[in-house]
């Protein structure tokens, strides 16, 4: 059983060589370094509906980041990314890249948000509509793209592709382009999925541009932070019956925090989160982790971590 005084990544305050400046965002950590160059510490930070919980989840950054990096070179051949090096378990180094202010969110299935806003009697999300007669978990005909805004604080905020262009968040160029890489990313990270027992329910990419211009895929890739998956085997048996999905993301999170009556709004009291949630949590992820990879875990060194990635990416900043 995990207790309160494991040791988890919550912060960090480094000060690397030729560091510029620090971003801190709800999970990651991003230092800035001259020459185009960053890092990004995965932290043990958990969030959901937006809010940062108080407590950190055990190996939680390092799974993300040995997920992400995975899913980065599996998919290098459709999309140039930003990772160069993975110098810690819980570390990435890559290009620097001016992001995209909008998430491109892909869903193969009505799930979590789409489905919460279908059951509210919306047929329409992001300026797309969904068919009528849908049960949550239905899968549609086609995947449809649903954007969100980028926030660096509170709610990221859904927003249709006609908005993105008209408002100059991003030109008509530019979207059609990572629309298009949004559709072949998701179609390459169902195969994977599906060769594992999984299905990719939804996702988001995230996308910048570096200084030469190019267009990049940025940030995690098909985490359960930033990805819905249902197991294959049991989907259809449980839908026909109208029962819930058993799935591999952080919406058991959500859904945790929803029996309790907490979905991130003014007034609503965050339930506590016990010993025993942080050890389910953490082995969900786990779970995760191993049925997405083939691979079983290979737990980091969780004594000091701090002191483990300066040592790392001192070595490595030497080279």
């Amino acid at each position: 059983m995990i207790n309160r005084n494991h040791n988890t990544l919550i912060d960090t305050n480094f000060n690397f060589r030729g560091q510029v400046s620090k971003y801190t965002g709800k999970v990651r950590d991003v230092y800035f370094l001259e020459n185009d160059t960053l890092i990004v510490i995965s932290t043990d930070r958990l969030s959901a509906f937006d809010i940062v919980m108080p407590r950190g989840i055990p190996f939680k950054g390092q799974i993300l980041n040995q997920i992400a990096n995975k899913m980065l070179k599996e998919t290098s051949d459709i999309v140039p990314n930003w990772l160069i090096s993975i110098p810690d378990e819980n570390v990435s180094v890559g290009i620097k890249c001016s992001p995209f202010k909008v998430e491109m969110v892909i869903r193969g299935y009505l799930s979590g948000h789409a489905a919460r806003k279908y059951k509210s009697g919306d047929r329409e999300i992001c300026g797309v509509s969904m068919p009528k007669g849908m049960i949550e978990n239905d899968r549609f005909d086609t995947p449809i793209i649903t954007p969100a805004t980028k926030a660096d604080k509170g709610h990221d905020e859904d927003i249709s592709k006609e908005d993105i262009i008209e408002k100059g968040i991003v030109s008509e160029d530019d979207y059609n382009i990572i629309e298009n890489y949004t559709y072949k990313l998701f179609k390459k990270g169902t195969e994977l999925a599906d060769k594992k027992g999984l299905i990719l329910v939804d996702t988001k990419y995230e996308f910048g541009k570096s200084r030469d211009g190019r267009i990049m895929l940025i940030d995690e890739l098909h985490t359960p932070d930033s990805s819905r998956y249902f197991y294959k085997n049991t989907y259809e048996e449980l839908q026909k019956k109208g029962k819930p999905q058993k799935q591999l993301s952080k919406e058991f999170v959500r859904q945790w925090l929803i029996e309790r009556d907490f979905q991130g709004l003014e007034g609503q009291a965050l339930p506590e989160i016990d010993d025993h949630v942080i050890n389910n949590i953490s082995n969900r992820y786990i779970e995760l982790y191993e049925k997405i990879t083939n691979e079983s875990f290979q737990k980091g060194n969780i004594e000091n971590i701090n002191l483990r990635i300066e040592e790392n990416l001192k070595k490595y900043l030497v080279n």
